[in-house]
């Protein structure tokens, strides 16, 4: 197996987080691998830092012409050119829960002849996820939920309506936050998926600035109280949905007596059948940070929040995190036949194509019949 690891410059502009350090390529070098990094002017470490650490540096985009042996790393979603895909990928694809175009981003992999490392089915054998931006994406989702919450409260100029911009370290999200607290009113916060370690990042952020924190887990989640749900001022959901579960939140919940009035929908996949906040169908963004939504009654609403790369706000902290948990992986790349987290993320992509394959072949039955 060819040991090149290709970082690649990520295509989405709101994009700076990135998934390996200078340092952890430092590791990878001393431990025989070719470590290539395209350069970007915008990723949160400069390029000179990768040079500095012995990397070889290329234009960004010339993954597309990379040798069919090295293994291509990123983040975020691939530009939809090439239509094949010869490589080995490891990024977030979400393409494994029914996603809008799923099967497009399946078979460009299957057509040329590449394969897919998801990220987020990068689990341990006790079937838990050992890599993920969850901590700093729960914190970050509170941390503009409460936010919003505190403008709505005071009648200040809402901050999310500015569009938002990455924040250089987490002093300067905090500062933002304690101006915003101009009421002398603390939220009653309802989180969750509060154990996991996008919950934990909610949590924190939320009770060091006041509020009042109710955490729920998978067995409240099972039989939905929904009167206790409604009697909170903000919901953060962090649970990670992996199957079908009931509804979270409908617009028939959204009743004149109801005090919920921000959502940040942290966990965020409107394009899955499993969506469990089925009130949106598509994701804000940074210049459209929220939507208001309307109950039934067409008078009661709530702003959701549902941005898909919120660690991306705090890009440094966010990288350092996630690269810090991926690094023992890409170690492990040259026996990745042979490890279980490796192993898994494979077995995910042949469930993928299975599908996809089946897929195809019922369609083909049907025309046939037709």
């Amino acid at each position: 197996m060819n040991d090149t690891i290709w970082l690649r410059a990520e295509s989405r502009t709101t994009e700076r987080r990135t998934p390996l350090l200078p340092q952890g390529a430092i590791e990878l070098i001393n431990d025989g691998y070719n470590v290539v990094v395209e350069k970007s002017g915008k990723r949160i470490i400069p390029d000179q830092a990768y040079l500095d650490a012995g990397c070889q540096m290329v234009d960004g985009g010339t993954w597309t012409a990379a040798p069919k042996e090295a293994i291509i790393l990123g983040l975020k979603e691939l530009p939809s050119k090439p239509d094949e895909l010869k490589n080995t990928h490891i990024y977030f694809a979400h393409a494994y829960k029914e996603q809008t175009g799923w099967q497009d981003t399946i078979s460009r992999f299957t057509t040329g002849g590449g394969d897919l490392l998801d990220i987020e089915y990068m689990v341990s054998e006790d079937n838990r996820r050992v890599v993920a931006f969850g901590y700093f994406a729960g914190y970050m989702g509170a941390a503009l939920a409460l936010i919003h919450w505190h403008n709505k409260q005071s009648g200040a100029p809402r901050y999310l309506d500015k569009g938002l911009t990455p924040f250089d370290n987490a002093t300067l999200l905090r500062e933002t936050i304690s101006a915003a607290k101009t009421s002398g009113k603390y939220p009653k916060v309802l989180i969750i998926g509060a154990h996991g370690r996008c919950g934990k990042g909610a949590i924190e952020i939320m009770e060091e600035h006041g509020a009042h924190v109710t955490c729920w887990g998978r067995a409240q989640t099972e039989n939905i109280d929904r009167a206790a749900l409604l009697d909170h001022d903000i919901l953060i959901n962090c649970a990670f949905i992996l199957g079908d579960v009931p509804a979270f939140l409908r617009k028939e919940d959204l009743r004149t007596e109801s005090r919920l009035s921000v959502v940040a929908d942290v966990s965020c996949d409107p394009f899955s059948a499993y969506n469990p906040i089925p009130l949106y169908h598509d994701t804000t963004t940074w210049d459209q940070p929220y939507i208001t939504v309307e109950g039934s009654n067409k008078t009661t609403t709530v702003d959701i929040i549902a941005i898909d790369n919120l660690p991306s706000l705090l890009p440094r902290e966010a990288s350092e995190e996630f690269a810090g948990l991926l690094l023992p992986h890409l170690k492990n790349l040259k026996i990745r036949d042979k490890d279980p987290v490796w192993q898994a993320a494979a077995h995910s992509f042949s469930k993928a194509v299975s599908k996809l394959e089946a897929e195809q072949s019922l369609s083909l039955k049907q025309q046939e019949t037709a």
